[in-house]
């Protein structure tokens, strides 16, 4: 793209910003229309899941419902509680917003279809899931509210819990691909499992790997049955009590926006990313990423199915499935992969 803008006569300068920005508002414009689809989409599901019909009324087939629910927080007005750090108060939603849209960067919609290609994505996007508690721990500080304070610790303990384990499941996938580049790893999963399926989570040694991303994805996303840090039963909205109008939206937006992330990276580190799932030529003529959404497509349903039907865990249980199971379950692997890949494939 920057070629095209020097052709036109922009200076290298010019034409790299002025791309730049094409490509931050390609992925992220479509990006917010499809949050606002996949919210209208997991009420079809959970009607579905319990016998109701979901919403149906505004536009056709109810497509138009996310609109209307966001005009209608545009227009409320924004209340601050006077005993709240005013400034922190309204900088939290926008923290959690900006962090959600930075990930997007490095994610690979198709060979070399990615705005910024660098060699240490993953390590990028575990830095930047890591920053996205900073706007629930703010806004749990800042409200000044006995709930949303408690909803806070929770969720930076919830955080640091799931986040070595799937650091430690991140390191079985580059160890395999030998990079971190998200291009270069989606490519190391062609014909990986009998010299045709295009995925690591069909292989053995990761398959394991995979449910642990699943789950503890779903935990750091802080998606039922782990949403401990907005329990209405506990904690009336959690992080959130205070919040009302777009500073509510916000969050609604980001938390969306880093489910669907965490939904591509499951298939972009253990499904093939953009290539179909099975390496035959006739395949390859649907675009890839007509691929990568569809799978992200799929475990979108499959994090709504959970929501759906899954009880949520007590605090106890959550801590314990993250310290005492996938923990070590998780290092236990990074052994098993690396003393593998050293007798097979570096011949120790």
């Amino acid at each position: 793209m920057t070629a095209f803008f020097q052709d036109i006569g922009m200076t290298y300068e010019w034409a790299w910003f002025v791309a730049t920005i094409c490509g931050i508002l390609l992925i992220a414009l479509p990006l917010m229309l499809a949050v606002a689809m996949v919210i209208y989409a997991e009420r079809r599901f959970w009607g579905a899941f319990a016998l109701r019909r979901g919403p149906n009324v505004v536009g056709p087939f109810g497509l138009l419902q996310s609109f209307a629910d966001g005009l209608k927080v545009f227009l409320q007005e924004t209340i601050v509680p006077s005993a709240s750090n005013k400034a922190l108060f309204l900088i939290a939603p926008i923290i959690t917003f900006t962090v959600a849209l930075m990930a997007w960067a490095v994610i690979p919609f198709n060979s070399g279809a990615v705005l910024a290609d660098i060699n240490v994505g993953l390590l990028y996007i575990l830095a930047i899931s890591s920053l996205g508690v900073y706007g629930v721990v703010i806004a749990g500080w800042a409200s000044n509210s006995k709930y949303p304070f408690f909803s806070a610790m929770r969720a930076a303990a919830q955080m640091i819990s799931y986040e070595v384990s799937i650091g430690f499941v991140l390191i079985c996938v580059v160890l395999w691909a030998g990079t971190f580049n998200l291009n270069d790893i989606v490519k190391a999963q062609e014909g990986h499992i009998f010299g045709f399926i295009n995925a690591f989570a069909f292989n053995p040694l990761l398959f394991p790997m995979w449910v642990v991303f699943l789950i503890s994805a779903m935990a750091e996303t802080a998606r039922a049955p782990f949403d401990l840090t907005e329990a209405e039963s506990e904690l009336v909205a959690g992080y959130q009590t205070e919040y009302s109008s777009m500073a509510f939206a916000l969050y609604w937006l980001g938390e969306y926006a880093n489910v669907l992330l965490m939904c591509t990276l499951n298939a972009v580190l253990f499904f093939g990313g953009w290539l179909p799932p099975v390496d035959w030529a006739p395949l390859y003529y649907v675009p890839g990423i007509i691929w990568l959404l569809a799978k992200t497509f799929f475990f979108f349903f499959v994090f709504s199915w959970v929501k759906a039907t899954v009880p949520r865990y007590r605090y106890d249980q959550l801590m314990r499935l993250g310290w005492k199971v996938f923990l070590p379950l998780s290092l236990l692997f990074v052994v098993l992969v690396s003393g593998y890949l050293m007798f097979t494939r570096y011949g120790a």
